[in-house]
This record gives structure tokens, sequence and C-alpha cells, in this order.
């Protein structure tokens, strides 16, 4: 049996040149020398028999890929991962769903989507104890919204996924079981599939639990399905970055089950051209992300037009791409330009792409000529009459650098009135190549929402403390999990240029004062008595009150539950405002840098207990922990409950900036909402809804300008 390479998304064996042993390292060195089509016959009959063994291993069923109400999924090539909080998909200030406006801006910046994933849970889980079958509910006009956003997709022809994850296990526990919870969801709002966080194959009993409800879903596990057999009921996959290999690689999943769809996944990636290679050459998809976990990292122009220019064909032609006999490695005339063919019946479509980093112009194609035959360069949009030698006809085009080619070929009688759409389509593209459309990536530009000035005061008011003025050396970072420190990760503060991790500025600070204490929840019950406020969105407005009042003992406790309007308008009826983010962490710090508002040094007894239950416990009392106060004297900074200071928006994304921690550390994953207890650490919280915002863990103080 030849030697295999394997990868999460591929499988691959190396094409060593004549005289060469299997597993030559020609990616080093040599690789000029391969010569694919002197090898990809035996390469491709060992694959066929190891199909055919793997097959039986798995004790391989195809039924799932035969049901009509699954087959979608084998057209389903252009997926996102879309999160809840895009601004084109929710405005905030209408408090409105706007699907169309989120479709609108895909097809004309690539063409469209196929099918939706509606992300709400990750990153924000675990800034309380929530779990993921809650947030759903949380969501605008709770379920009842989401399935009005389902049926939007589908008026658009968008087949919808609902995420589940694995790894939440310690927020507050289901009643059920994590596959009938979200079957339950699955079901209320009319869900096409569910997509497998960090799953490596999504179990069987989502799939049964979606069926005892009258529903067949598509599974979507991430990355790997690391058993076989879970090809049977996982119709469909999305995969990790692919090798950037000198022959591409073939699809593993693909080639066990031509039916099986993959939805390629780079998210990181800033040039796209490599997994679009891999996807064409594969005749598999592509996961269109750029809203990642409220990081905006959008497909550049000439990126989001190759996907155009793919998906176009992809979509007429999509019958042909799961063909059990398609054929990777079809030869070639040109080197470093490589194919695969897609018989069906009386037609067969070749794919070809041009890894050369210059283009390749002329002959590329020898296919077996029969009298009365068609041939259509269907990435040019026409029909072409090619050379004709020795049975053999000679296909001819231009592939740009790292460029795309199609060939379609119709047997005598085969009728070519479905392509006239296709062909016209795909010739007004080719007008302009893909070189003409511009590469270069930049992060889009974020911008502070601004915070009022108040009215001046001379002296300290109640309940708040002179921060005098100074110097300080304002230094923080975020702490998101993702995003490494690219360029677009985090916030942009005014004096810079773009949104990154990490942030340095010395600033002089003017005199100001703060509230002593966070907010309690006797103070804001004074504001809601005095000023009757009522949000338009109430969904979990002061959710631990009881009868219009906080429970007894809790008057003197940080107000949670408070949205971040809620907290602007407390502000501006106590004539306050929301401290920005250097104000909060000057008061919090001083001039000497300090890590915590005490010291240096980490103590206990100047926070809260840590609390790494499942269910939240009540925050301490603002004032209960005097040894945690800052050099100004400000108290229950850290370690409490979360603070809200400033806003952050660009075109797609919406987040504030936290500060101080809490409490609450759960437990059972590294994916949930970091804490930031240092000084020089700050959380980046997405923004939706006052309904999905509110937190059990997070509350807010209040600043006053000084005269």
């Amino acid at each position: 049996m030849a030697d295999y390479k394997f990868s999460h998304v591929t499988t691959q064996r190396y094409l060593p040149p004549p005289g060469k042993a299997p597993g030559w390292p020609f990616a080093e060195i040599g690789h000029w020398q391969i010569d694919a089509n002197a090898n990809a016959d035996d390469w491709l009959r060992d694959l066929r028999d190891w199909r055919r063994e793997h097959l039986v291993r798995i004790g391989w069923d195809d039924a799932n890929y035969r049901r009509p109400d699954l087959q979608w999924a084998q057209s389903n090539f252009v997926h996102a991962q879309m999160m809840v909080e895009d601004r084109f998909f929710f405005d905030p200030q209408t408090g409105e769903y706007t699907v169309d406006r989120y479709l609108d801006d895909l097809e004309q910046r690539f063409g469209g989507l196929d099918s939706v994933l509606v992300w709400y849970v990750y990153p924000n889980i675990g800034i309380d104890d929530r779990n993921q079958t809650e947030l759903a509910h949380d969501l605008p006009g709770g379920l009842a919204g989401l399935k009005g956003v389902v049926d939007a997709f589908h008026r658009r022809g968008v087949k919808v996924f609902l995420p589940t994850k694995p790894w939440d296990h310690g927020t507050r526990e289901n009643a059920d079981s994590d596959w009938e919870a979200i079957a339950a969801i699955v079901d209320a709002v009319g869900a096409d599939g569910i997509n497998g966080d960090t799953y490596n194959g999504v179990p069987r009993a989502f799939f049964d639990a979606c069926l005892r409800r009258g529903r067949a879903v598509v599974l979507q596990p991430e990355s790997t399905i690391s058993c076989e057999e879970q090809l049977i009921w996982n119709v469909q996959s999305w995969g990790k970055k692919v090798p950037h290999d000198v022959v591409p690689v073939v699809a593993k999943f693909k080639w066990l089950e031509p039916r099986h769809m993959i939805n390629v996944e780079n998210r990181w990636s800033r040039d796209r051209n490599n997994d679009f290679q891999y996807c064409w050459f594969n005749g598999v998809g592509y996961n269109a992300w750029e809203n990642v976990w409220g990081i905006w990292n959008g497909l550049t122009a000439r990126d989001g037009e190759t996907l155009r220019r793919m998906a176009t064909v992809w979509r007429a032609l999509a019958p042909l791409l799961v063909s059990a006999d398609w054929r990777p490695y079809a030869p070639t005339l040109q080197a470093g330009v490589f194919a695969s063919s897609f018989p069906l019946g009386r037609r067969r479509l070749w794919t070809l792409v041009n890894h050369n980093e210059y283009a390749v112009d002329g002959e590329q194609l020898a296919v077996e000529h029969a009298a009365g035959n068609r041939y259509f360069d269907l990435w040019q949009g026409r029909e072409v009459r090619p050379r004709v030698i020795g049975g053999q006809a000679r296909f001819e085009t231009a592939l740009e650098p790292r460029g795309f080619g199609a060939l379609l070929v119709l047997a005598a009688g085969e009728g070519a009135d479905d392509l006239a759409p296709l062909l016209q389509r795909m010739a007004a593209l080719a007008t302009a190549p893909l070189a003409s459309f511009s590469k270069a990536w930049q992060p889009l530009p974020q911008q502070m929402v601004a915070i009022a000035p108040t009215a001046l005061c001379a002296q300290a008011p109640e309940g708040m403390v002179e921060i005098a003025a100074g110097e300080f050396d304002f230094i923080v970072g975020g702490v998101e999990i993702e995003g490494q420190t690219w360029a677009g990760l985090d916030v942009q503060y005014p004096w810079e240029d773009v949104p990154r991790r990490q942030h340095r500025r010395r600033l002089q600070m003017p005199r100001y004062f703060m509230d002593r204490t966070p907010v309690t929840n006797a103070q804001f019950k004074a504001f809601v008595d005095a000023s009757g406020y009522r949000p338009q969105d109430a969904h979990h407005f002061l959710r631990h009150w009881v009868d219009g009042a906080p429970p007894a003992g809790w008057e003197h406790k940080p107000v949670t539950w408070v949205a971040l309007e809620d907290a602007r308008a407390y502000a501006a009826w106590a004539g306050k405002r929301l401290p920005h983010e250097w104000e909060w962490q000057y008061a919090a710090q001083g001039g000497d840098g300090r890590r915590y508002p005490w010291g240096n040094d980490w103590d206990a007894s100047a926070v809260p207990p840590p609390h790494r239950g499942r269910t939240l416990l009540p925050p301490a009392d603002v004032t209960a922990h005097p040894r945690g106060a800052s050099p100004f004297g400000v108290l229950d900074l850290v370690g409490n409950v979360w603070q809200w200071t400033d806003e952050f928006h660009d075109e797609h994304t919406r987040a504030a900036v936290l500060r101080g921690g809490s409490a609450y550390q759960p437990q059972t994953s590294h994916w949930y909402f970091p804490q930031a207890y240092r000084l020089d650490q700050h959380g980046k919280y997405l923004l939706m809804a006052p309904c999905k915002d509110r937190s059990g863990m997070l509350g807010f103080r209040c600043v006053v300008d000084a005269g």
C-alpha cells in the first residue's frame, strides 16, 4: 500500500519524480522535477483501493446522502459564520433584524450565500451563568425573533445553521441533554442544520433528536471527523486552512464520499487564493467568514471576485461536482497547472488551477474527442472549437497568475440551452481579469462613541472622590482569546490609526470626580422611582429584582442586569456620565503604573473570593473589601463585577470595553469570557441589543467633570 500523508481536511500522497521513492521531499528541493501526469494513475489506483477498503471498515451506508431533504447540502457551496452582533444583520438603533441588508452586501461583494450560521454564543458566553441554550432565548424577540430571522433567510433561498458546542459545562446546567436542548430550538425556529463547534464529528444523538421532532438536519462538524463512520450522518463539514503545497492536495472526506460537502475556512487569512484553488480543484465549497468573533477580516476585492466566479459555476453545475467518478490530477499540458474532472452522464467538467505565479497561456488540456462533442470555456463564458489531433481535443485558454479555468464538454445530442445564463454571466465577469481587482487588505477604522461632558463641579459630589490631575502611562491590552496581535483586533483609541491589541499613551489627566463605589441597587432604585425609567427593550432588565425592588440584603451590592443604555440613562439623571476607560484606569492605578489598585502583588483579601460554580452567587457589597482601595480611595474596582466604560464601533462590529473583571469564573473550558483583573488588561464585550447585553456580572460607576 502506498504511503499517504493525512491532515484534518486532506489526504495527500506525494507524487515523486521518476526514480525517486514515495515520500521524496520535493517540497524542499527539486519540486520543478515533479511530473504529476506520470504518477497520478498509479497514485489514484492505490487511492481507490484504499477507499474501497475504508468504506468496508466503517460499514458505509449512504442513506442520508440519498435523502431528498438533506441533498441541499451537496450544493451548499458558500457558507458564512455570522455574528449576531454584526451591524449589517441587526440595527441597534431600530432594534430590528436586517437580514436583507446583510445578504445584499454579500451579494454585491462576492455573490451571496447558500447557507449561514447564526452565531449567538462565543465569545461573550461565560461573563455570567447563562448557557448556550439560554443565549438563544436572549436574542431580540426571543425564539420568535429568531424564527423570523430564519424565515427571512429562507425567503432569500439561504439555509440556516444553529451552533452547539460540547465545552459549555461551566455555566448553568440544562434540564435536557445538549442534543435535546438544541433540537428543541431547531424545531421552534425552523433551522436547517446544526454546526458543531470543536466537534470532530457531531454525534448522531443530535440528528436523532431532530428526527424525533420531524426534522432532518444537516450536521456540520468543525475541521475533522475523527472516525470516518461519522460521515454516515455528518453529510457536511467545515475545514481549516489547507496546506500551500506545490501539488494541490485531495480532500479526504470528499474522496471517501464525493457527495460530502466541505466548506473550507481560513478565518485569519488576508489572501485566500490558496484556499480557493483547493476548493476549485476538489469541487468543495468555502466558508466566507469575515466577522470573526467581532473582529473584521473582510475579503479583499480580488478574493471576493474570485469567490463570485467560482460560485457562479458551482451553482449552475452542482450535480457534476458530486460525481462518483470525479478524478483529481486529470492530465494537463502545462507545468504547474492542475485539473480535476467531474463526469456525469453526457457531460464532463474540468476545473483547472494555475499554481504558477505567472500567467500560462495556450493549450491546457487534451481530452478525448468524439464526433458532435461541444466544448465550452466556462471561465471565459464562451463556446470554443479546440484543435483536434489523433482523437484528442486540445483545449486552449489563458490562465492568470494563480488563476482558474474551467472546461465543459457536452457529448453529441446533449442540449446546451440551460448553459446560456451561465455563459452570459461568466462572459460579462471575464471582461475584467482578476488581476484588475485589488489584493490589498486593510482593517476597518473604528470610532469611539463620544461621551458628552457633565456640568462642571467644584467639589466632589456626595459619594464621589476627587481624582487629582496628573500624568500617567495608559498601558492596556485586550484579553481576547483569539486574534493574535494582528491589526484589526481589540479597539482603536482616538490617537491610533488602526485597532490593535496592545495600547500605550502618555496622558495628561485633568481633575475629575469618580463614584467611590459602583452604583448600587439602592441607588438605581432611587433613579427608577424618581424617573419612571423603563427601557423599551426590557428583557432581563434588573432580572434579579423582586416585585420592582432589589432582594432583601442586596441594597448595597452593585446593580447588575443593566445594559449600557440603562447605565447611560442613570448617569444622565444623576448629572453624571460613564467614565472613559483611561479615566477608570487612572482612578484605579494613579501615576505609578501599579498592577492592581492596592499595589503590584495580588492580595486575595482585597477582592471577593472567586466563584467557580455553575450558577451565580450574589455580588459582594461595594464596601466589603476596603483593602482593595486605589491610591485615590476608590473602592470595588476589581474582582466583584465588571464595569461599563467606552463603546467602539466600525462598519460591522460594535463592542464595549469592560474593566475590573468579576468573581465569576466558570470552569471546564478556556473559551469562556476571559477575566481581566490586572489594570493593564481589559475585556472586549460584543454588543447587540440590551436584551442580550445585560449580564448578572456587569455593573457600572460614574464620573463628573471638575471645574
